[in-house]
C-alpha cells in the first residue's frame, strides 16, 4: 500500500483521538447488543479508515482479518484502493460516512451525521461512529510504530522522521492512562458525544 501523501498525526490530535475512542466504547458495545454492528460491516469501516489515513501496519492486520471473514482479495484491494463499489447496499452509507470522519480529521459534517441517523438509527450510527473512532486511534497508534519497524528494514516512511515515530510512540504511553481517564470523566459528566 502507497502511504506517501497522507497527513501524519500531531501528538495533540493522538491524545484527541484516544479520549474520542475511549468514550465511543459504551457505544459500540451498544451498537453490536442491538444486532446493528456485524464483523463483516465493521471491518469494512476499518479498511476504509485506514484507506484514508494510510496505516501500512493496519492494512496488513484488518487485511488478514477481512480475509478470515470471507472477503474477496479484490474486495480488499478495492477497497484499500479507495473503491466501494463490492460494498453492500445496506453498509455503503456507514463507509462513507466512516470515510467522511476520517478525511475530515474527526470533524464530519452535520448534515452527513443527521444522515447516518436517519438510515440506521441513533444506536447503528453510534456504533458506525465507535468503530470508525477505534479505527483512528488504531491508525494513529499504527503509523508511527509501524514507520519505526519499517525504518530498520530499510523502507522508512517518507512522512516520518526517528524523531516523530519515538515521539509518538512515547506520547501514546503517557496518553493511554490520560485519555481513559479523561473519557471517564467526560462520559460521567454526560458532555456531548460528537460536536459539529
Amino acid at each position: 500500500m502507497q502511504s506517501s501523501g497522507k497527513k501524519l498525526f500531531s501528538v495533540f490530535e493522538l491524545y484527541q483521538i484516544m479520549t474520542l475512542a475511549f468514550r465511543s466504547i459504551p457505544l459500540l458495545r451498544r451498537a453490536k447488543a442491538a444486532g446493528k454492528m456485524n464483523k463483516a460491516f465493521l471491518e469494512r469501516i476499518m479498511l476504509a479508515v485506514t484507506e484514508v489515513n494510510g496505516c501500512a501496519m493496519c492494512s496488513y492486520y484488518h487485511t488478514r482479518v477481512a480475509l478470515e471473514e470471507g472477503f474477496s482479495a479484490e474486495e480488499i484491494r478495492a477497497m484499500l484502493g479507495g473503491s466501494f463499489t463490492d460494498v453492500p447496499q445496506k453498509e455503503l452509507s456507514g463507509v462513507l460516512f466512516a470515510q467522511h470522519y476520517a478525511d475530515n480529521r474527526g470533524k464530519p459534517s452535520r448534515e452527513s451525521w443527521d444522515k447516518i441517523v436517519a438510515e440506521y438509527g441513533e444506536t447503528g450510527a453510534y456504533g458506525i461512529l465507535a468503530v470508525t473512532r477505534m479505527i483512528m486511534m488504531g491508525n494513529a497508534v499504527g503509523i508511527p510504530s509501524g514507520s519505526f519497524l519499517l525504518r530498520f528494514r530499510g523502507k522508512p516512511d517518507p512522512r516520518s522522521n526517528v524523531f516523530y515515530e519515538l515521539l509518538m510512540m512515547l506520547a501514546m504511553v503517557i496518553y493511554i492512562p490520560l485519555a481513559g481517564l479523561t473519557a471517564i470523566l467526560l462520559n460521567l459528566f454526560k458532555a456531548p458525544i460528537l460536536r459539529f
